[in-house]
């Protein structure tokens, strides 16, 4: 049997850690291609001839243009996976695109900046196609008072299996010289292997093991069955209003977390950090947010999801109020301690939450919404530290505004009841 070292005489299933592995597998893709080495890549070799607004505009706009994308999509991909067999078929179709579309970008050459979006677009849509079915399938492979705990071995075990191969990458490409490399061209191409292999090789057991339990059984054509209780369920919002309340906390507290994510670097260069002190304060996250997802999911066996969830999001408004004062490189590295010990919890939480309030048989269908609300989840946030900033005169005045998006997130929460909804008939 499987222990884990916080969780010893409970052991999990195959099923259960065959799905967390899944998150050890696909993090590489977060860490390499849309956080760590592509965008570099793409801004200092691709686009090296652009300037750097326009290169990073083009950047931003190929991002919303895949989240867009998903975002229509993902509840009438929801709706199609509910019926019986459907949902690995569906995870399978978007996880073999992921893969291809991410090897292929070995293929970008300099200048290519349109052909390099468009392969990265098509990347990203198969990847975050792929989490929604995958999301979806704890349901099937958990019992519901485990659920917190499952999830949030899914993020702690993800963010390490997500850093391993992005420091082997790194490795590569910054020491491409010593390893006999005329540039940190192939190196960074190999990176993209490798983040295909890593994701491949240790989805298998998912894809061996996995099989949806709860589905909906119907007569009707397919389609049109999918797209009538996608509109039942719209018509029907009244019914799930617990639901919809948790979505619209959800977008607000997430948003606030994906925006402290994707400024701290911004924010880092702000206050005089060097690039090897931002790398290593990116990876410091990554490592403490490993014990910390399973810590909040251990105790969110005992006190329960809600009451974490609240000291995450309370966690994250100290950080910006912390972030106000932050001047040195060793309070950088507090703040990111502190964003690394509830990022996790937050969003493990979030996910086993929402799995309890659904109907099962519904499960992919409003895990498609969820996939909806967290990928419009970065609209609000960079707005308003822009906005702020900007009317300010200082970017950390930007940064505290995220407190009214915690605050309201949370409030929110407070109304949101654990208990799940009828199904949709």
């Amino acid at each position: 049997m499987y222990y884990t070292p916080l969780q010893r005489g409970n052991p999990l299933t195959k099923q259960e850690r065959s799905w967390v592995l899944y998150d050890w597998a696909n993090s590489v893709y977060s860490m390499v291609i849309t956080v760590g080495i592509f965008p570099i890549f793409f801004k200092t070799f691709v686009a090296e001839s652009m300037d750097d607004q326009t290169s990073t505009f083009y950047w931003a706009t190929a991002n919303t243009v895949a989240a867009f994308v998903m975002a229509i999509m993902a509840p009438i991909l929801g709706a199609l996976a509910d019926r019986k067999g459907n949902k690995m078929r569906l995870f399978l179709g978007f996880f073999f695109l992921g893969l291809i579309s991410t090897l292929a970008l070995v293929t970008v050459s300099q200048g290519q900046w349109l052909y390099s979006l468009i392969i990265y677009g098509i990347s990203s849509i198969g990847f975050y196609g792929a989490v929604i079915f995958y999301d979806s399938f704890i349901v099937d492979v958990s019992e519901e008072e485990n659920r917190d705990w499952i999830s949030a071995m899914g993020f702690g075990w993800g963010y390490i299996g997500g850093t391993i191969p992005f420091l082997f990458a790194i490795g590569l490409i910054l020491g491409a010289e010593p390893l006999g490399f005329e540039s940190s061209l192939w190196p960074t191409r190999i990176a993209f292997i490798i983040t295909v292999v890593w994701w491949a090789g240790f989805s298998i057991p998912l894809i061996r093991n996995v099989r949806q339990v709860h589905f909906v059984e119907s007569d009707e054509p397919l389609f049109a069955e999918s797209f009538g209780r996608l509109w039942r369920t719209l018509k029907q919002a009244s019914k799930h209003r617990n639901i919809f309340i948790f979505l619209v906390a959800f977008f607000l507290y997430i948003d606030g977390v994906h925006t402290v994510i994707k400024m701290s670097t911004s924010f880092a260069i702000d206050i005089g950090l060097t690039q090897s002190a931002t790398i290593g304060a990116l990876v410091w996250v990554q490592f403490v947010a490993f014990p910390s997802a399973l810590i909040y999911g251990k105790l969110a066996k005992r006190f329960g999801a809600k009451p974490l969830l609240y000291v995450g999001v309370a966690t994250y408004v100290f950080v910006t109020i912390f972030a106000y004062f932050t001047n040195e490189t060793w309070q950088f590295f507090v703040m990111a301690t502190m964003i690394g010990s509830a990022q996790g919890g937050v969003q493990s939480l979030s996910r086993s939450l929402f799995s309890r309030l659904i109907p099962k048989a519904n499960a992919t269908e409003f895990f498609g919404f969820y996939d909806i609300f967290g990928k419009f989840a970065t609209v609000l946030g960079p707005q308003l530290v822009g906005v702020v900033a900007i009317a300010t005169g200082d970017t950390r005045n930007g940064v505290l505004s995220l407190i009214v998006l915690f605050v309201l997130g949370g409030a929110l929460l407070t109304l949101v009841r654990e208990e799940p909804s009828a199904e949709i008939v």
